[in-house]
């Protein structure tokens, strides 16, 4: 038995309620509703099945992992959220706006405005200070200089990197320069963060530290979503979502997954 056994999807009545209204717009509360979303890719006249009908709801400030071995859809998934990608059927609302119908300019948009993404890889400039790295977003999107100043020195004063805005990436530990990246990720006050595998390249030291930063947004009302294949990071979030085959296989609490976790590891 592992993590990612076959077990019924757990959702309460009200969320059910909410993915089962198509066509009709989600309340304020919920940040994030797809319905039937399906993904199929042709490769070469094969046609592949990455997601086969994806139901999920996650409601404003709630902080998510969502897990799933290679091939499991969690990747296309987090593609169709993130606005990088459009599903092949189905709904997808974000932030009460329906994405799943957009242009692809439309979609450049809604991406930029309510969607802070953090990668394992940090993907700052090597020769800009923190500041001027978590200040970009702002760059491209008009703010003027001292506004931006103020969004970005605040952004790195949430992720408690206030003292290290004028150092540059090589003067900065693995741990401090995600830190950075996750400002900047803030820095535009998205509707969601999705970080996808955000400690792949830490060691287990900086994973936790990161985790403890996450863990801090999410309790000051940051809808955060978390992309990841280890356990024991998803095991941080509130809620852990495991896909398999392009389904949700289960969708529980964090107390109930970590349960599930340690009876898997104590039966082998």
């Amino acid at each position: 038995m592992s993590p990612h056994t076959d077990t019924p999807v757990s959702h309460t009545a009200e969320r059910e309620a909410v993915i089962r209204n198509a066509g009709l717009a989600p309340d304020e509360d919920w940040v994030i509703v797809t319905r039937n979303i399906q993904r199929d890719y042709d490769m070469g006249g094969e046609v592949v099945h990455a997601l086969r009908g994806v139901d999920l709801a996650i409601r404003r400030n709630e902080y998510v992992a969502i897990m799933g071995p290679s091939g499991s859809g969690k990747s296309t998934l987090m593609n169709l959220i993130g606005c990088l990608d459009t599903p092949t059927a189905g709904e997808y609302w974000l932030n009460g706006m329906l994405v799943s119908d957009m242009s692809d300019d439309e979609l450049a948009r809604v991406r930029n405005r309510e969607i802070g993404f953090v990668f394992q890889t940090f993907n700052l400039l090597p020769r800009a200070t923190a500041l001027h790295n978590v200040e970009l977003p702002l760059v491209y999107a008009g703010v003027p200089s001292q506004e931006r100043k103020r969004r970005a020195t605040q952004a790195l004063e949430r992720v408690q990197l206030g003292d290290r805005a004028t150092h540059r990436p090589n003067e900065l530990s693995g741990g401090q320069r995600q830190r950075v990246a996750i400002a900047r990720a803030l820095v535009n006050e998205p509707a969601i963060l999705l970080a996808d595998e955000p400690t792949g390249n830490l060691d287990s030291g900086t994973s936790a530290e990161i985790m403890r930063v996450f863990e801090s947004l999410a309790t000051e009302g940051q809808t955060v979503i978390m992309v990841t294949h280890e356990a024991d990071i998803a095991a941080h979030a509130k809620r852990i979502v495991v896909l398999r085959d392009g389904r949700i296989s289960s969708d529980e609490r964090r107390d109930t997954f970590a349960q599930r976790v340690a009876l898997a590891q104590a039966a082998h």
